[in-house]
């Protein structure tokens, strides 16, 4: 049977269009969406009645034309509607303000969550520095798009009844006023294109820069060991000086629309002054009029540079959307924008899990689990074995046989191309969500520790002092605590780099320990630890067996050790193979051996190769050979 965990590729879908998605993020708060607009609309329109007071003001003053009111009653309507205009402001603000942080909030809350809630293996497709770049830029970026949207209203309403007044007083002049404002508005779209390329260039640039940034911190003993110093300073400085020349670029460009756009403002006056002082001697333009004119035309200008900056935007916004549908992989822009409760003002319900209670491992069988690097070439051909309850299974080979690779496949880490995997006869549809404590707790080659104390990263929160306690012990680090400066509260550092790589390994083995699994994976755990402290740790886990013997365990089962775990180790080192009951001997992808180690022995070269490697650990076989184990 054939079971496929990838995910179709998001080419194959139908991306739906900025302006959908835009308007499917917009309006899952539809009532404070309303209000923002009805605010903004009051905020950016209230200056056309400005201006038709400026004009009764000077056409009263000057006599050109006669008015109901006098000059000091349109001065107060003038200031009231100011008045008016700083509250709407004031509360527009705030409306804003509530309504923005509930967007950025959704977006980066369904990002976070897909990505560590999706089915299949997730992988980042750069790295964390970058994903961070997206979090932070990316999602600004749609939220300033959506906030242009919610101007646009006020600002087009004013636009139309300004030129409609206009056009009433004086046809022409309008008319040759609007030309170089959409002069302007054409040259934006005609440069939409190249502002959209330089803005991907200009991310990525950044994205490079972070990422190196965040590199160079993770191994700052390694460079200075190395002495390359002066060669990491080097290639900083080549990558931050692309990163500065697209963003000059970017700046040069937001910087040349906003220049012919603010000098739009001193051709049209100039048109004005030129054209109004003809007519104002003929008495077809008056004073009141030149006001007007005057008043309303460095928002025309306003609004159509707004207009024009809304359409870099909304390429930025495109941008943004791919960028950010690049680091879902499989998920697509349409999560990015989804609905979520955030439970802002009440906070959040009490914690459930919603796994289900995890079924006493019996037995997991695989069956022609295959997968394929990133590059296509082949990593696992047709893998099946079997791991009874309680087995102790070592997983070797030589280096690039596939050990690692077969392992995290398993565990949905890596995403497989055919095969099947069954729980206790239960098909697992998603390792990914399966493998997860309290199924399967994990150890990988390199393992991760928070910046944080000790304490916290073996605990993770779990509060059982007991519990805590021995799971020091089986990761044989009581002596590492006792001389630990303060013991268990020391802060590790970032990747826990205060400790030593055996340290740190132990200290993710007694991080798994406190988890309680049903399966135990080790990913080659003694690759920094000496043989003594290695074959310490493994008779600490198979100290077990005594305690639990005899234990009520499924279907009549006796408890075994680690508290009736089933093992998987990867590992070449005999202090494991030696207590193996199933050897599962990796080559180029392939299983070429499996069953005890003594069978195996008889028939693999590979494991009598490693097996005589092993001779050099100056560890003493066991008597009897072998020793069955958990």
């Amino acid at each position: 049977m054939t079971t496929l965990t990838t995910a179709p590729p998001t080419a194959a879908r139908a991306t739906p269009g900025t302006l959908r998605l835009l308007l499917t993020l917009a309006w899952h708060r539809r009532a404070l969406l309303l209000l923002n607009v009805a605010i903004w609309l009051l905020v950016h329109a209230s200056p056309v009645l400005v201006g038709l007071f400026m004009k009764g003001i000077f056409d009263t003053l000057s006599g050109q034309a006669t008015a109901a009111l006098s000059p000091w009653a349109f001065l107060v309507l003038a200031l009231a509607v100011d008045v008016m205009r700083i509250g709407a402001l004031a509360g527009g603000v705030y409306a804003w303000a509530s309504y923005w942080s509930e967007v950025i909030l959704r977006m980066r809350r369904n990002l976070l969550a897909y990505l560590l809630t999706a089915p299949g293996s997730r992988r980042l497709p750069d790295s964390p520095s970058e994903a961070i770049s997206r979090f932070r830029d990316d999602v600004d970026d749609i939220a300033q798009y959506l906030e242009h949207w919610v101007d646009m209203w006020g600002l087009v309403l004013f636009a139309v009844i300004a030129l409609a007044v206009m056009f009433q007083v004086d046809p022409l002049m309008t008319a040759l006023i609007c030309l170089p404002l959409l002069l302007t508005l054409l040259l934006t779209n005609a440069l939409r294109p190249h502002i959209r390329r330089v803005r991907r260039a200009m991310r990525e640039a950044t994205g490079r820069v972070t990422d190196f940034v965040g590199e160079t911190f993770n191994a700052i003993q390694a460079v200075q060991g190395s002495g390359r110093e002066e060669a990491v300073l080097a290639e900083f400085e080549r990558r931050n000086g692309v990163r500065r020349r697209t963003a000059l670029t970017d700046a040069l460009l937001a910087e040349v629309f906003k220049s012919v756009n603010d000098n739009m403002v001193n051709v049209a006056t100039g048109i004005i002054l030129l054209i109004g002082a003809g007519a104002m001697q003929r008495g077809s333009f008056t004073v009141g009029d030149f006001a007007l004119f005057v008043t309303f035309l460095p928002r025309l200008t306003e609004t159509i540079s707004f207009l024009g900056a809304m359409m870099v935007q909304h390429k930025r916004t495109g941008v943004a959307f791919e960028r950010l549908s690049a680091l879902l992989q499989d998920g697509g822009p349409e999560t990015v924008v989804a609905g979520a409760e955030l439970h802002l003002r009440h906070g959040p319900p009490p914690f459930v899990d919603p796994r289900r209670a995890s079924e006493p491992l019996r037995s997991l069988r695989v069956e022609g689990l295959s997968a394929r690097h990133g590059d296509g070439a082949l990593a696992l051909d047709d893998v099946s074995f079997e791991l009874p309850r309680g087995s102790f299974t070592v997983v070797t080979g030589r280096v690039g046989s596939g050990k690692s690779t077969l392992v995290r496949v398993l565990m949905g880490l890596l995403p497989r191309e055919a095969g099947a995997i069954w729980w206790n006869g239960t098909l697992v549809e998603d390792p990914a969500s399966w493998f997860v404590p309290p199924r399967s707790a994990y150890t990988s080659q390199v393992p991760r520790l928070f910046s944080d104390t000790l304490r916290e990263n073996v605990a993770m929160g779990r509060a059982d002092p007991a519990h805590l306690r021995r799971a020091i012990e089986l990761a044989v680090m009581e002596r590492d605590v006792e001389v630990l400066h303060h013991g268990l509260e020391t802060e590790v550092g970032s990747r826990g780099v205060r400790l030593s790589g055996g340290q740190v390994q132990r200290s993710a083995a007694a991080r798994m320990f406190m988890r309680e699994a049903e399966l135990l994976v080790f990913d080659d755990l003694s690759s920094a630890l000496d043989v003594e402290t290695e074959r310490q740790l493994w008779e600490g886990v198979f100290a077990q067996r005594g305690k639990v013997e005899g234990a009520a365990a499924p279907d009549g089962a006796t408890a075994l050790p680690c508290g009736g775990s089933t093992c998987l180790v990867v590992s070449h080192r005999r202090a494991a193979l030696e207590r193996a009951d199933q050897v599962l001997v990796m080559d180029a992808g392939r299983l070429v051996a499996r069953g005890s180690l003594r069978e195996v022995l008889s028939h693999s070269s590979v494991l009598r190769e490693i097996w005589g490697e092993a001779r050099g650990e100056a560890l003493e076989a066991r008597p009897g050979g072998p020793t069955s184990a958990c």
